[in-house]
């Protein structure tokens, strides 16, 4: 089995194989250069979303290897040396992924590399010449980021777009935003094309999104979303002004009810047009950042995310309780003040939601409410609780020592940064039960919280990784690494 591998006879479950790797490009260069087989199902891999990748933006020249004498001499008009070596591949063909702010990015570390003076009207020369070679290339994109700032796109592309239906045609993930007033034109008609040539998309995002976008914009966008067959995720983020007119991009989604499956809403006012999310048949997610009218949003969720300046728990209660039993990853974030009516939003929950897998909510408090929920829980395995510190002011020990005893066994995962919980930590592990794998608190300082951190290692034989954001007394982590592997929070945590 291994030989024939090796010598490229069994092409299918290598390339399987390979795909898996593709995130990880130093793995993916040493497979290229095992042999000749092996090199030519990496490298496609290794060139599908080259922008993306922290390195050196000398690759850029390898796409310039084929030009023509007239391409040729827009490089020299730029000041750029146009002998560039011969390569293997039409590296150009293998691109997926396309996002022009990264593109833009790394153009201009190229001229930095290529010690020549980076003029603007240059730089998008350059840009321009890309996008034609990567249509003209026969590459077939699956996402595209498209963020024009400044950028606009050259007629020449259009031409080349129409005779490259291919380009678009497997297209899932597509990304739009800041699109300034003088570029309308020309967004719009890539936007027709898209329309035109792609039928594939699954996920849709719109950023930066304006009440007083041009018309001809507006239907090209709704052009989009009704010429796709399912559509499973639409983003939609507001622009700097608070986004609170949406002219029919809302409601053209009601022609996917039947596919949409996870919607994320940010900074708009959700008016009467959000109301087509309920008859969404397959809305599973639910997304909401910074937006007021929640309540109008009543549906039947697996996952809820709220996250806002001001929690009322009156505008979600119906959510929670037409969702039920099946909403098993809540998010609850209240930025400026505690949840309003947290006592009704408690006995909701407890009475509506008992399946809750991850529940992620600030604010909470361990008063004799929160911790009867928390302990109804027998299901849960995530839990983050932060902002604890005014709900602790009353017999901390004894409301920690309840908390603790409390933990569902099912609990794997626990944060209390911010919770002002680390005086008690010891408290807590000495009284704690859950077997829990992960850990993410702000401090370990002293003896006695090290102490009862290696004992419930050693009693629990269950925690594999501790995540501390205060930097460590260097004999205190000596002492704890022999135990538990202790890690950057952001390599473990959990989000909703």
């Amino acid at each position: 089995m291994a030989s024939k591998i090796f010598m490229g006879d069994m092409p299918e479950l290598m390339e399987n194989i390979l795909n898996n790797l593709n995130n990880e490009n130093y793995s993916l260069y040493s497979c290229a250069l095992v042999n000749r087989h092996w090199c030519k199902m990496s490298i496609p891999i290794l060139w599908q979303n080259p922008f993306s990748f922290d390195q050196n933006p000398l690759f850029i020249s390898q796409y310039f290897s084929s030009l023509n004498e007239n391409e040729k001499f827009v490089l020299k008009e730029c000041g750029i040396n146009v002998n560039f070596p011969k390569t293997l591949f039409n590296y150009a063909k293998f691109l997926k992924v396309l996002d022009l702010s990264s593109l833009e990015w790394k153009v201009k570390k190229w001229f930095d590399f290529q010690h020549v003076d980076l003029r603007v009207s240059s730089k998008y020369l350059i840009i321009n010449l890309l996008f034609k070679l990567f249509v003209e290339s026969g590459a077939t994109l699956h996402k595209i980021e498209l963020y024009f700032s400044d950028y606009e796109i050259n007629p020449e592309i259009f031409y080349s777009l129409g005779r490259n239906e291919l380009f678009f045609s497997r297209l899932q993930d597509l990304s739009l935003g800041g699109i300034p007033d003088f570029n309308i034109e020309s967004v719009t008609a890539l936007l027709g094309i898209l329309a035109k040539n792609t039928t594939k998309i699954n996920v849709l995002k719109l950023e930066d999104f304006c009440s007083n976008y041009d018309a001809r914009l507006l239907h090209a966008l709704i052009c989009i979303i009704k010429s796709q067959e399912q559509i499973k995720q639409f983003n939609l983020i507001g622009g700097e002004d608070y986004t609170t007119e949406f002219h029919g991009i809302i409601s053209a989604l009601e022609c996917q009810n039947n596919s949409l499956q996870e919607v994320i809403i940010d900074s708009c006012a959700c008016n009467t047009e959000f109301k087509v999310f309920m008859n969404c048949k397959n809305l599973e997610i639910l997304r909401i950042r910074y937006c007021n009218d929640v309540k109008i949003l009543e549906t039947s969720l697996n996952t809820l995310e709220i996250t806002s300046d001001t929690i009322y728990a009156t505008n979600i209660v119906q959510i929670l309780n037409k969702s039920g039993s099946l909403l098993q990853r809540l998010k609850l974030v209240s930025i400026d003040e505690p949840i309003w009516e947290l006592s009704l939003l408690l006995e909701t929950l407890k009475s509506s939601c008992p399946n809750i897998v991850y529940l992620n909510i600030s604010d909470v408090g361990l008063s004799p409410q929160s911790l009867e929920f928390i302990g109804n829980l027998q299901n849960l395995q995530i839990l983050t609780l932060w902002y604890l510190d005014e709900m602790l002011k009353s017999e901390p020990e004894i409301r920690v020592l309840q908390f603790a005893k409390l933990l569902p066994l099912t609990l794997q995962y626990l944060d209390l940064r911010y919770s002002d919980l680390d005086p008690y930590l010891d408290i807590l592990l000495n009284n704690c039960y859950a077997p829990l794998k992960y850990l993410l608190i702000d401090r370990l300082d002293d003896e006695k919280k090290t102490k009862a951190l290696i004992e419930f290692c050693i009693r629990k034989k269950t925690l594999n990784y501790v995540a501390i954001s205060i930097d460590l007394d260097d004999n205190i982590k000596k002492e704890v690494e022999e135990y538990v592997t202790l890690v950057p929070c952001e390599h473990i945590v959990v989000n909703c």
